[in-house]
């Protein structure tokens, strides 16, 4: 079966990890390939309190999509450096060029190849008449540990094959080592397959910007973007399956698809999609939140709230619960504020950050301030950004203030007051995607 990966945006939030998730079990559901829901970084707080709540593990993560020596690896048959060379000779004829010799605790000695066959031969014979009357089982009682090559360069099976490329087209030869990160034996790799590995299968969920996606995109093959945020989509070798659809949250897609194929979302994972929508819609009162939204959170909570661990809610309490686990700013890091729901805009002109984080209400944030405007400046050089951006958002009062750092002049445009501590009073303003994203576009396209 071929592996795809289904994987949502970087710095995910419940969303990007449910849709991943649904979606995965969905397409395993219908198809006979393999699909593995993955994470492009590390879970927030809020995300891992509903997983533990409904009882499931994280996926996978999925760091980039630059391939690694992990798939090209064969583990072929090995013998010790004691046993005759007899058994490495069958091994050898078996894989076609090469029998590994492997230490008893699992760590690489050498490897046997028709070269270092020549050179053992040579040491027997050489140029004396004498020896030329050897017979081939004398030669076969030999042991491997006298035949093999000891010089073999080393890879952990997780290394990405670019970076080590440069070594590889120094070494005059064509075989090569992978390893555990301990050092022991995993497999064999060659060349060929190193200058020409097989690309990452990827199917984008909760984003299609490739700002936001894993990194080395452009190393994979992209087959299917499932979202429902703006374009701005990365060019693809092939034609692809594309649908972006102006609703609340992609796991209100993914059950769409579920309820469209007859069947049901086990509770568990019912449950984590209902929390990926509660979140994305502030509990269905964004201004993103549709029609779709509200009948997915019934079709939802009806798969989830009959068996599993959620027996004891229903959508407005566990909407209510998941929502104050992802508020406050008092036990938390402002690094972790500003790249916690971080998104990158990369436009024609400018390539600028936006940050939120909820709270219950906003009469500590002068608390927090300094440090929150400090990492945002911190955040600006990491990664570059012309300008950064931070929406502490209210969700009990549905408004938001915005912090601001590095902007152009013509976003002291933006239709919010001013604040004495120099925040912007976004009264009204809970949607990053819906409602200020646009209005900071509009001003920076004049």
């Amino acid at each position: 079966m071929s592996k795809i990966y289904v994987v949502g945006h970087i710095n995910p939030d419940i969303d990007a990890i449910a849709s991943a998730m649904g979606y995965a079990w969905l397409l395993n559901s219908q198809d006979d390939d393999d699909f593995v829901p993955a994470r492009a970084g590390p879970i927030n707080a809020q995300t891992a309190w509903v997983l533990d709540r409904v009882g499931m593990h994280p996926p996978e993560l999925l760091a980039d999509a630059s391939p690694r020596f992990e798939v090209v690896v064969q583990r072929f048959e090995s013998v010790t450096p004691e046993r005759p060379l007899s058994e490495a000779w069958v091994i050898a004829n078996r894989t076609g060029t090469v029998a590994p010799v492997v230490e008893a605790d699992g760590k690489p000695y050498g490897l046997i190849t028709g070269l270092s066959l020549f050179r053992l031969l040579n040491q027997l014979v050489g140029a004396h008449p004498e020896r030329q009357q050897m017979r081939l089982s004398e030669i076969f009682d030999v042991p491997s540990r006298d035949v093999a090559d000891v010089d073999v360069p080393k890879f952990q099976a997780g290394l990405r094959i670019r970076d080590a490329l440069p070594r590889i087209l120094r070494k005059e030869r064509n075989d090569f080592w992978v390893v555990d990160e301990e050092g022991r034996y995993l497999g064999v790799c060659r060349q060929p397959d190193l200058l020409n590995p097989p690309r990452l299968k990827l199917i984008l969920v909760d984003h299609n910007e490739v700002g936001q996606s894993i990194g080395s995109l452009d190393e994979a093959d992209l087959l299917e973007v499932l979202d429902h945020h703006r374009l701005g989509n990365p060019p693809t070798r092939l034609p692809i399956r594309f649908r972006v659809d102006p609703v609340g949250s992609t796991s209100t897609l993914v059950s769409e698809r579920i309820e469209d194929s007859g069947i049901s979302a086990p509770p568990a994972l019912a449950g984590l999609m209902l929390a990926g929508l509660l979140s994305d819609t502030l509990g269905l009162t964004s201004p993103t939140t549709t029609k779709r939204d509200h009948q997915a959170a019934e079709r939802l909570g009806r798969w989830a709230f009959v068996g599993g661990g959620l027996l004891d809610e229903d959508v407005a309490s566990f909407s209510n619960h998941l929502l104050q686990v992802g508020v406050g700013l008092t036990a938390r890091d402002p690094a972790s504020v500003v790249n916690g729901d971080l998104k990158i805009y990369d436009t024609a002109k400018n390539c600028f950050g936006i940050a939120q984080v909820e709270v219950m209400n906003l009469i500590k944030l002068s608390d927090h301030l300094d440090s929150l405007n400090a990492a945002l400046n911190r955040l600006r050089d990491q990664r570059g950004l012309e300008f950064a951006i931070l929406m502490v958002t209210d969700i009990v009062d549905g408004s938001s203030r915005i912090l601001m750092q590095g902007a152009p002049l013509v976003l002291d445009e933006l239709p919010y007051k001013r604040l004495l501590d120099g925040t912007l009073d976004a009264r009204g303003v809970v949607s990053r995607k819906k409602q200020l994203l646009p209005v900071v576009l509009a001003l920076l396209e004049e």
